[in-house]
């Protein structure tokens, strides 16, 4: 799929839970979409939680992901609008749990998410926007539902906690990417790695961040999210951190990541 210049796909993955992976989702499209972006969210995990945490009631979730990769609806369908002006959701429920045994025996079952975003980006609809960005949440695996992220986007995400065992697994990871890359997607590239949930006064933490930086080198974004409260409080608000305390030191991180996510597209671009 070649993407319009103007509109970028993010998957924002890690099969490792816990790490901060949704938080992000969120908090990074609400930034996007605060400095003038038109955003989407594909929420592709069954938790739904990227639909919850932007206070999306799961009743309200009609038509969801498990819709479109089954083919029972359009991506437009399902696209729903958020508190926060110029951010959009296409929500999922737990039927995606059943997903992969449904189209495991189609011949495109790893194509299906792509051609659902080809279809939004040409043919919007006119109550959709024109997007953007358009940021995929995945499950903590690496299953048939983020190859599908995987196989749709540009570039990979990868956010990592500052704790002990933050490099494990990124290996697998990046050899997936690198497999997809080499058999279904040749242009996915990793964008970058965010340090999430730090805290200084951790000297654990400070070591995890000098070896992230010293195996990954410059992939590893300037940004680090510091371990907030209001950022763990906003999601059961079924809000961003950036409403629910905008001065806070979490929603400072969330938008200077958003900047430096678009000056490194910039310079993607002009490689």
């Amino acid at each position: 799929m070649q993407n319009d210049l103007r509109v970028r796909i993010l998957v924002i993955a890690n099969q490792k839970g816990g790490v901060g992976k949704t938080t992000t989702t969120i908090n990074l499209g609400t930034a996007l979409a605060a400095i003038g972006e038109e955003v989407l969210i594909v929420d592709l995990d069954p938790q739904g939680n990227a639909s919850t945490g932007l206070g999306i009631d799961r009743k309200s979730r009609t038509v969801s992901t498990y819709d479109v990769l089954t083919g029972a609806k359009a991506l437009s369908d399902s696209v729903l609008p958020t508190a926060v002006p110029r951010l959009h959701i296409a929500p999922s429920t737990l039927d995606l749990l059943g997903v992969e045994l449904e189209i495991s025996s189609h011949s495109d079952r790893t194509h299906k998410m792509e051609q659902a975003i080809t279809k939004l980006l040409e043919r919007p609809g006119a109550s959709i926007p024109k997007f953007t960005y358009v940021l995929i949440d995945c499950p903590p695996s690496l299953n048939l539902l983020t190859i599908n992220a995987l196989v749709a986007a540009d570039s990979i995400v990868v956010p990592m906690q500052c704790e002990f065992f933050a490099l494990e697994g990124l290996s697998q990871l990046i050899s997936t990417v690198e497999q997809v890359r080499r058999s279904l997607n040749p242009r996915l590239s990793i964008h970058g790695v965010v340090l999430t949930m730090f805290d200084p006064r951790n000297n654990l933490a400070a070591q995890v961040v000098a070896d992230v930086r010293e195996f990954m080198g410059d992939k590893v974004y300037d940004t680090v999210i510091p371990r907030n409260v209001r950022v763990s409080e906003a999601p059961s608000h079924g809000k961003p951190v950036l409403l629910y305390d905008l001065k806070c030191s979490g929603s400072q991180a969330y938008l200077k990541l958003a900047s430096e996510v678009i000056q490194r597209e910039h310079k993607m671009r002009a490689a």
